[in-house]
C-alpha cells in the first residue's frame, strides 16, 4: 500500500466538544476531511453537520476508546467512508478531580481506560495501519498534570496523562522507519468548560494570577499547534511533547 499524495484525512477523538471541537473545526478550516469520534454520537452527528451538511469532508462516528473493538471498528469505518486515513489525534480524556484518597478502584480503571488505555490501543490499531501505508502523523494530547503531578485534577487524570507522554515516545521510536511520527501536545488550564467546572468561574481571575504568564491558554492555538504536528511538513519531529502552559512547568 503507498501513501496518498494528498495526505489531508484526520481522525479526532473526543472531537465534539472542547478542546476536540477546536481541533476538529481548526482541522477542517485547513482543508481536511475530519472523522469526528465521540462518546457523544448526538454532539458529533450536530457539529459534522455544521462543518458539512452533505458529509463529504466531516463525518460523526459513536465510539468508547475504552473498547478495542470499537476503535478497531472506527479505522475500519474511515477508510471506508473516506478511502484513506492519515491523521490521528487522541484527544478523548475523562477529567476528574477526586482527592487522592478517595480515589475507587472503579473510578481509576474507568479514567486509566479512556485516557491511556485508549490512547495506547489507537495508537497501535491507527499506527500499524499507518505503518503499513507508509505514512502517518499521530498527535496525542498529553497535559501539564502528566509532567507537574497535578494540582487542580485528580491523581488518576494525571498519572493517566504522564502514561501518555511515555506511550508517545515508545510509539513514536516505533514507528519512526515506517514514515510515521508520534507527538504529543501538553496543555496547560485553558479559557474553556473543563477549568470552569474544575476551579469554578468565580475563583479564575485569582487561579490566572498564579500562572506566569497571567492568563489562561487559548484552545484555538492549541488546535494550531495539533495541525503543525499533523502536517506532512513535520516529517522531522517525532516523540517530542510540546508545552504549552503558561510558565507552570519549564524544562
Amino acid at each position: 500500500m503507498t501513501a496518498d499524495p494528498t495526505p489531508r484525512i484526520a481522525v479526532v477523538t473526543g472531537g465534539a466538544h472542547g478542546l476536540g471541537e477546536f481541533i476538529v473545526r481548526h482541522l477542517h478550516t485547513e482543508g481536511y476531511a475530519v472523522a469526528i469520534a465521540d462518546l457523544d454520537g448526538d454532539a458529533a452527528a450536530t457539529l459534522a453537520g455544521n462543518l458539512d451538511g452533505a458529509c463529504r469532508s466531516a463525518r460523526a462516528y459513536t465510539v468508547d476508546v475504552g473498547e478495542r473493538s470499537a476503535l478497531e471498528r472506527l479505522k475500519a469505518d474511515v477508510v471506508r467512508d473516506f478511502g484513506a486515513v492519515h491523521v490521528l489525534v487522541n484527544n478523548a480524556a475523562r477529567t476528574r478531580a477526586t482527592p487522592l484518597l478517595e480515589i475507587t478502584p472503579d473510578e481509576l480503571d474507568a479514567v486509566m481506560a479512556v485516557n491511556f488505555t485508549g490512547t495506547f490501543v489507537a495508537c497501535q490499531i491507527f499506527g500499524a495501519h499507518f505503518a503499513e501505508q507508509g505514512y502517518g502523523r499521530i498527535v496525542n494530547m498529553a497535559s501539564l498534570a502528566g509532567q507537574n503531578g497535578g494540582t487542580a485534577t485528580g491523581g488518576h487524570y494525571a498519572s493517566s496523562k504522564g502514561a501518555v507522554l511515555s506511550a508517545t515516545k515508545v510509539f513514536a521510536r516505533e514507528l519512526a522507519p515506517h514514515g510515521v511520527t508520534v507527538n504529543a501536545v501538553s496543555p496547560g488550564p485553558q479559557d474553556g468548560s473543563t477549568v470552569r467546572s474544575i476551579v469554578g468561574v468565580d475563583d479564575l481571575e485569582a487561579f490566572s494570577r498564579n500562572i506566569p504568564v497571567g492568563r489562561l491558554g487559548d484552545p484555538a492555538f492549541i488546535a494550531r499547534m495539533v495541525a503543525l504536528l499533523a502536517a506532512p511538513e513535520a516529517a522531522s519531529v517525532t516523540g517530542a511533547c510540546w508545552d504549552a502552559n503558561g510558565g507552570l512547568h519549564l524544562r
